[in-house]
């Protein structure tokens, strides 16, 4: 039952005692004698009393847990199993209780934005083997008015777990398969080299060593293809937490659109594409240099993927207060309606037989996706089918709260602690 549940139920019965009052004050109204509307009073602190307990068991029993700051931050109404989960800590004063910092993060989040937060990590249970046994939580926080914020937070633990099973898995199987991919790299350069065609005043190769070359490079080929593979599902394997996320740090974006272009120039020149950088110069923005090219990189090389030749892919940069957005625009094929909502997937192909022959691993968009997550933002796609498509990394430009980049460091399935506006 969310927090939404949750409220209603509480504003139903809230309800429900206003409509008890109004009918009341009626009866008195029109009563006569004192006993009668004594009587009456004394009905309505019972219905009140009844309402109001009902609405407390109400939450008491629910599984996920709910807690209630008020605008000061102090807790006014603690279900059992957010005790359970540990979010109350011992006050400041003796025999007080405080709210879970991060809880208390979240809800001035919401008081300050007006919008609701939510927030998934694994949090230490506080024993001698809490980093093998964290307690997974989502934690969704919304306002209820005058200051008072209610967070619910649902125990994901068994999700996490199997999501860390399936990222070593695809970790260890990735690794094992780097020495054997490395080495068949290495043998069809081999025969490639033994297979060189002749030079002038040398026979001709023979049937059989052209169809040996041909196989050759077809190898080659197809081990670099999977090299590539195995590289990125390295690579987004250590965006979904398997390492903690480094500190962030100030960007510049003038670097990193040029780090990209850099990147991309082969292959651009390749397909005959254009690539063109205009926006705003100047700006920064707050995370891994790295990342922030490596996302912004495999945009512009889907971009280019999957235009025609002679046409032109478009970096823009823009920034406003809080953010900074890099838009990768191109005059491609475009996005069927029923695939935009897809793209993000790991292995996702809205067009099979183009992405074979473009080469592609399906994780490009993917990795995009954990990074935009990883940094407190989001990538956003328009797409017109035909028309071409624009993929919008927006990231933030400013430094991210210090208690949330820590807790958010350790990372889940989703992307690490994956902080979102709804």
């Amino acid at each position: 039952m969310t927090v939404v549940a949750v409220v209603g139920v509480v504003a139903g019965l809230a309800a429900g005692l206003l409509v008890a009052r109004y009918v009341a004050g009626r009866q008195t109204a029109g009563g006569s004698g004192r006993a009668g509307s004594r009587w009456r009073r004394g009905r309505l602190v019972i219905a009140e009393e009844q309402q109001a307990g009902l609405g407390r068991r109400a939450i008491d029993s629910l599984r996920a847990g709910v807690v209630v700051l008020d605008a000061q931050d102090e807790p006014v109404l603690v279900n059992p199993a957010a005790r359970a989960m540990g979010l109350l800590r011992t006050g400041a004063r003796p025999g007080s209780v405080a709210a879970h910092p991060l809880v208390r993060t979240l809800a001035g989040q919401v008081r300050r934005t007006g919008v609701r937060r939510e927030i998934e990590l694994d949090l230490p249970r506080g024993r001698d083997n809490a980093a093998e046994n964290p307690l997974g939580v989502h934690l969704r926080a919304m306002g209820l008015g005058g200051g008072h914020v209610a967070v619910e937070a649902t125990d994901v633990t068994e999700s996490h777990r199997l999501a860390r099973v399936r990222r070593d898995f695809v970790a260890n199987v990735s690794h094992e398969l780097k020495t054997p991919i490395g080495a068949l790299q290495l043998l069809a350069e081999a025969l490639l080299d033994a297979t060189e065609p002749a030079g002038e005043g040398q026979p001709d190769l023979s049937e059989d060593l052209v169809a040996a070359r041909r196989f050759a490079e077809r190898i080659q080929h197809e081990s670099t293809r999977l090299g590539r593979l195995v590289q990125e599902l390295l690579e987004l394997t250590r965006l979904q937490g398997a390492e903690p996320q480094p500190a962030p740090e100030p960007v510049a974006m003038d670097w990193v659109i040029s780090e990209v272009v850099d990147r991309t120039r082969t292959s651009a020149t390749a397909r005959r594409v254009d690539v063109v950088v205009d926006g705003e110069r100047g700006l920064t923005a707050y995370g891994s240099d790295t990342q922030l090219a490596t996302a912004v990189a495999n945009l512009v090389e889907n971009a280019i993927n999957y235009s025609g030749e002679d046409t032109t892919v478009r970096i823009t940069a823009t920034g406003g207060d809080d953010h900074v957005e890099v838009a990768v625009t191109d005059q491609g094929i475009g996005i069927a309606p029923t695939d935009v909502e897809r793209i993000f997937e790991r292995f996702y192909r809205a067009d099979q037989a183009r992405s074979r022959s473009t080469g592609g691993t399906g994780l490009g968009l993917a990795i995009v996706k954990h990074i935009a997550s990883n940094h407190g933002g989001r990538v956003d796609v328009s797409s017109t089918l035909g028309g071409g498509s624009t993929f919008t990394l927006r990231l933030p430009a400013r430094p991210p709260d210090d208690l949330l980049a820590t807790l958010v460091s350790g990372g889940i399935e989703s992307g690490p602690a994956e902080l979102r506006q709804a």
